[in-house]
């Protein structure tokens, strides 16, 4: 789900014993005031999102300690209302990826904390008296790291690698036509030189030919004379006609 879905997502909305999520409304923030609107971008936006049994599970565990928005959303803030975007990243995700290794380092030196953190031109670091500051310093410095709409792409080129059906994935991740699915994730197909080449391995007419035949007869005025191929050194070839 995009970032806009999942803020205005409501608990109305899901439904934990089927496993399904029904993206019915988003979020849109403007000068930090959040607020909903009916429907997804596009009609393949108003779309169910399967939802996997510990998925349905967490968010349960997660509404029972931070209970229910006052328009019933799920995703809140302290006071209740909708997640704001640029808070979000500040004070949750970036620290989320920085205890979890994926952006900049804390290492403890005596009785303080080392934060350091990649930028354009190399690494930099600073001491800190307490972790939570080194960690706090380095998600907000650090250059780069993941953002939360690659959680979504990630997502698709996970279901692509492991054969789901591109249609599938076009309805799951709410794009109006294949060919933008397509578009967006064929890259992460890996191995298809060697699919295509096994497969062509595997097609006896393109095997090299011990003998080569000659020229087939052909019948004037059939489509024999646009179809009839023979097989020489090199594969396939035209055959031209005697007559």
């Amino acid at each position: 789900m995009r970032w806009g879905e999942c803020v205005g997502l409501r608990w109305e909305s899901v439904d934990v014993a089927a496993g399904t999520i029904r993206v019915e409304r988003v979020a849109v923030e403007v000068n930090g005031h959040v607020s909903p609107k009916p429907y997804p971008k596009s009609r393949a936006g108003r779309r169910v999102v399967p939802l996997p049994s510990m998925v349905g599970h967490l968010l349960e565990e997660y509404r029972e300690l931070y209970g229910t928005g006052q328009a019933g959303e799920v995703f809140i803030n302290e006071a209740g209302t909708p997640l704001r975007r640029t808070l979000f990243r500040a004070r949750i995700w970036r620290p989320s990826l920085m205890r979890a290794g994926l952006l900049g380092w804390v290492g403890q030196e005596g009785d303080k904390f080392r934060g350091s953190w990649p930028t354009p031109a190399g690494d930099e670091s600073e001491l800190f008296k307490t972790k939570a500051q080194a960690v706090k310093a380095v998600s907000r410095r650090a250059d780069g790291g993941l953002r939360f709409h690659d959680l979504r792409h990630s997502y698709a080129s996970w279901l692509i690698t492991s054969g789901v059906p591109v249609p599938d994935v076009q309805r799951v991740m709410g794009h109006e036509r294949p060919t933008t699915t397509l578009a967006i994730y064929t890259h992460v197909q890996g191995g298809s030189q060697e699919r295509v080449l096994g497969a062509l391995a595997a097609f006896r007419c393109l095997t090299r030919a011990k003998t080569r035949r000659a020229g087939t007869r052909l019948v004037l005025g059939s489509r024999s004379d646009l179809r009839v191929l023979r097989v020489g050194d090199t594969g396939f070839e035209p055959v031209t006609s005697s007559v």
